[in-house]
């Protein structure tokens, strides 16, 4: 979900903004609108004057952070051999083990439409729950030094990178602030549609969705019809235009820690995001073309917003943001030879080096961008603080899943692998494509792509080589069937709220899924047909 996200994402995404926008399109945690806690008797000291800063709900998420906190500790002092363990078997697990990562995605999926209040101030205990109930029954089960090791490693080289990433275009994104308002007009909203679902791949589909959403709002906000406006934004801006890059969306960031080259998506998604995105942007001139010359019978209303000029603020983040490009590609590129061991798990420096220029991304990002830039973007760290606890829940809980997949035909997810494949042991990639995108449009896309990448064999060099077929369609059934939903990628429900905060009639979850059932998927059932054909 980069989305950053927010599911925030941002997601990143990516999930995050749900009930945290104010008048004016602005975010705001909700917990602001709840009353003060009581006061405390007034105490010296610091311990003191700490407990009467904290409010209940800050009290519960520090504590989802402190048992965060605590199973990373326990990662890094249980005694763990020089060298990383075998892991472990897939073949001898139960496929109970999957019963945590399919409730914790189901909690992610549900939480925000179905109990957004109970999920709002408590998604850190859910996501507690969920882990303990991986990490707690492996370390009595398992050898204590495979599972050190298996933990630390998902620790190391998955989460961190993954959160850093997203952190670092998160904040980046969020400090560059577009002024202005432009008129509407067909033309006006294609090259924003068109231009944001560039800049996807290139500053993340939620940080595009942060920088455009509220121009492309301010633009359509004197008209009758422009729910569609929106919709379609969701499709090609927050979803399909992420596909050519790591940057673009989660999934495709996660295939890069897997091995997967920064450019292959590019070379080899090209055609298929040019066919969706292109069918996708046809289909909208042809509404908005009809809708416009339907509101010509109608008084035209008066613009809220009056046509002004164009500015862009907080320019210094575009620059930000090219560090983090040439951070990733340092690290794919500079192989020094130089490696630590913590935990049984090998550190590369180049690996170490990209992570700490993505936090110095950050402080130099929040330390450059003026305070009123990002107040005007509705810029908050709940969406990120989101995603960061959930995301540690999710590849903690998708341990033992990736080593039953792993196993392959000798493993629980036998039958799994059966649909994927053709009679003479051949992947399918129309099924690819299929199940990954069917799982991403109500779970979280980032972790879907990781189980079917594993289902394919989990070799990046193979995939880009004999299986690069296989490897396509898993990257763009993630990153393209995100948008049948608003649960589908960390920044869907980000722009549903802030447009409906603005006053646009956004359709229900399910009225949201009629648009995409009659726009995306008879595009998709083209796209498998061209490229993706059985």
């Amino acid at each position: 979900m980069l989305n950053l996200s927010s599911r925030t994402s941002p997601s990143l995404f990516p999930p995050p903004l749900r009930g945290r926008v104010r008048e004016g399109g602005e975010q705001r945690s909700s917990n602001l609108k709840l009353p003060p806690p009581p006061t405390l008797p007034r105490q010296k000291g610091v311990h003191a004057r700490l407990r009467r800063a904290i409010g209940g709900e800050s009290r519960s998420r520090i504590a989802a952070a402190i048992a965060a906190f605590t199973i990373a500790l326990l990662i890094i002092i249980v005694p763990a051999p020089a060298f990383a363990a075998e892991g472990l078997n897939g073949a001898k697990l139960s496929i109970l083990w999957a019963l945590p990562f399919v409730g914790i995605l189901l909690c992610i999926a549900t939480g925000p439409v179905f109990y957004p209040h109970v999920w709002e101030h408590h998604y850190g205990k859910f996501t507690t729950f969920w882990a303990a109930l991986i990490v707690v029954p492996l370390f009595l089960t398992a050898d204590v030094s495979t599972v050190t090791t298996t933990l630390a490693h998902t620790a190391f080289l998955e989460y961190m990178p993954f959160i850093l990433l997203l952190l670092a275009l998160f904040v980046a994104a969020g400090g560059v602030y577009l002024e202005g308002n432009l008129h509407d007009s067909v033309f006006t909203n294609a090259v924003l549609l068109a231009v944001g679902a560039v800049m996807a791949s290139i500053v993340g589909t939620t940080g595009a969705a942060m920088i455009l959403i509220r121009p492309l709002i301010r633009a359509n906000d004197d008209r009758r019809y422009n729910t569609h406006v929106v919709v379609f934004f969701i499709f090609l801006v927050a979803n399909i235009g992420g596909a050519l890059s790591p940057l673009g969306d989660p999934p495709l960031f996660i295939g890069f820690l897997k091995g997967v080259d920064f450019f292959w998506t590019t070379k080899h998604l090209w055609q298929e995001t040019l066919f969706v995105g292109g069918v996708v942007l046809a289909i909208f001139i042809a509404i908005d073309l009809y809708l416009h010359h339907r509101e010509g019978r109608f008084t035209h209303k008066k613009d809220p917003t009056p046509d002004s000029p164009l500015k862009l603020h907080g320019t210094i983040n575009l620059v930000l943001i090219a560090v983090i490009i040439a951070a990733i590609l340092m690290s794919a590129q500079w192989k020094p030879g130089i490696s630590f061991f913590v935990a049984g798990v090998e550190l590369r420096i180049q690996d170490l080096l990209r992570d700490a220029i993505l936090v110095v991304v950050v402080f130099a990002s929040l330390a450059w961008t003026q305070k009123s830039d990002r107040a005007a973007n509705g810029f908050s760290w709940g969406p990120i603080q989101e995603v960061a606890i959930l995301f540690a829940g999710i590849f903690i809980c998708i341990v033992p899943v990736m080593a039953m997949l792993q196993a392959g035909a000798q493993g629980p997810f036998a039958a799994l692998l059966g649909l994927v494949t053709h009679a003479d042991g051949s992947n399918n990639a129309a099924a690819y494509f299929w199940l990954t995108g069917i799982l991403s449009s109500f779970l979280d896309n980032a972790p879907t792509y990781l189980v079917f990448f594993q289902l394919a064999g989990g070799d990046a060099q193979v995939l880009m080589g004999a299986k690069a077929a296989t490897l396509a369609a898993i990257s763009s059934g993630a990153v393209f069937m995100g948008a049948n939903t608003y649960i589908g990628n960390a920044p869907n429900f980000m722009v549903y709220a802030i447009a409906r905060q603005a006053g646009v009639n956004m359709p229900s979850f399910f009225g949201f899924m009629v648009w995409s059932g009659l726009v995306l998927i008879p595009t998709f059932v083209l796209a498998t047909f061209l490229f993706f054909r059985p």
